[in-house]
């Protein structure tokens, strides 16, 4: 580019006609701007008002730069700094490359009115210089600004999954969420497993890219080696959730219960986390495993969720029922499982046994012939026989 300094008899002339057509070419940008772009004309005037300001800084900064190559700039830091940070929240890169654009077709309009004599030429290869280096720059302005909007989002979202995991959630859960854009349809559930290797940044944005395929709403938390995950949304969470296990270490994944809320993820989050603890007594444990496949380990660690849980859905439904379901169970698993030698302790005939054994599945869910779902109830009644103090 032939540069001012190469016409030194002419700069001072050229940069008079600029500073004077500052106004005449920002108020003539602005017009262009709400003729041609939609989203300009969309915005709040306030917006607005603020982007008047950037296209009259970009100019100035231009005439500067202009004037001194050497110390002048073109750092689109230098011209957003007259509009405060959020607007580069209100309009995305294309729109700010598109007001470049514009700046610079309004600027080339105007060299035969602003350039000084015979400095036509110079004059429009320096605006276009400028305005490359300009793109380039805002280009930088706005990979930061979305640098710093992702480290304060995870700060955000860590803060969020912590809550959950204390099972306290205040009142600003809900905006909170909302600012990580969680939409709150649907059911939610947390899973919980653990990291080999320390998670940097880049696998940690990786686990968080996956988790939002896989589900509507999706949280992230890393906690030293441990990952949790928190899912949202409508359809089979649990089918969705498969996409991210090899996001995870080598160890067991564990998927906590499904919950209405995400207010209600506390309750997941625990049964999670507690037969993450308790699933090393169940070595052939699947992969994923529910927690509530768990129960009996997390009972025998002291957990009193999955006591009551327990209770609830095994030992009260067949004490419920009534009739002989409960003793037939408890002589069963007593017997070895044994069906002769169950009928021979009831006095009653084997087919007999069957039938109860098929009403006790269709009753708690579990199915005593199983080796681990008999592990199960033979663990319910246990509990339940505890709670009662008494013995069948």
């Amino acid at each position: 580019m032939t540069s001012a300094a190469n016409h030194p008899e002419s700069t001072g002339e050229m940069i008079r006609r600029l500073r004077g057509g500052t106004d005449l070419l920002t108020a003539a940008a602005l017009r262009r701007l709400d003729a041609e772009l939609a989203w300009y004309r969309a915005l709040p005037a306030e917006d607005r008002s603020w982007i008047g300001l950037v296209a009259q800084s970009g100019i100035a900064n231009f005439i500067t730069w202009y004037e001194n190559p050497g110390r002048g700039s073109y750092n689109a830091a230098e011209i957003f700094r007259a509009a405060p940070p959020e607007l580069t929240r209100s309009i995305s890169l294309q729109h700010t490359l598109q007001l470049v654009r514009i700046v610079v077709e309004i600027v080339e309009e105007h060299t035969e009115q602003l350039a000084a004599p015979g400095q036509h030429s110079t004059l429009r290869e320096a605006v276009l210089l400028y305005s490359r280096e300009v793109a380039f720059s805002a280009a930088e302005v706005y990979a930061r600004a979305a640098e710093s909007r992702g480290a304060w989002d995870a700060r955000l979202e860590a803060l969020v999954v912590d809550s959950l995991l204390r099972g306290d959630p205040d009142d600003s859960l809900h905006s909170r969420v909302a600012a990580l854009g969680w939409a709150g349809r649907g059911n939610t559930l947390v899973i919980v497993g653990t990291a080999d290797e320390p998670m940097d940044e880049v696998h940690a944005a990786e686990l968080r890219r996956a988790a939002r395929r896989a589900a509507q709403d999706a949280l992230v938390g890393i906690q030293g080696s441990r990952l949790i995950v928190v899912l949202g949304g409508e359809g089979n969470l649990r089918e969705q959730l498969h996409t991210l296990l090899d996001r995870f270490g080598s160890g067991p994944v564990v998927v906590g219960p499904e919950v209405p809320e995400l207010a209600d993820a506390g309750r997941s989050a625990r049964a999670a986390l507690s037969a993450l603890d308790a699933v090393r007594a169940w070595p052939s444990a699947p992969r994923p495993v529910l927690a509530d496949e768990v129960l009996p380990e997390r009972v025998l660690t002291g957990d009193s969720d999955a006591r009551r849980t327990l209770l609830a859905q095994v030992y009260a439904p067949l004490q419920q029922v009534g009739g002989p379901l409960l003793e037939t169970l408890s002589v069963y698993l007593t017997e070895g499982r044994s069906l002769e030698a169950t009928a021979r302790q009831l006095y009653v005939h084997p087919n007999t046994v069957r039938y109860r054994l098929r009403r006790i599945a269709a009753v708690t869910g579990w199915d005593p012939v199983d080796p681990r779902e008999g592990f199960v109830l033979q663990i319910a009644i246990a509990v339940g026989q505890l709670a009662q103090g008494v013995a069948l």
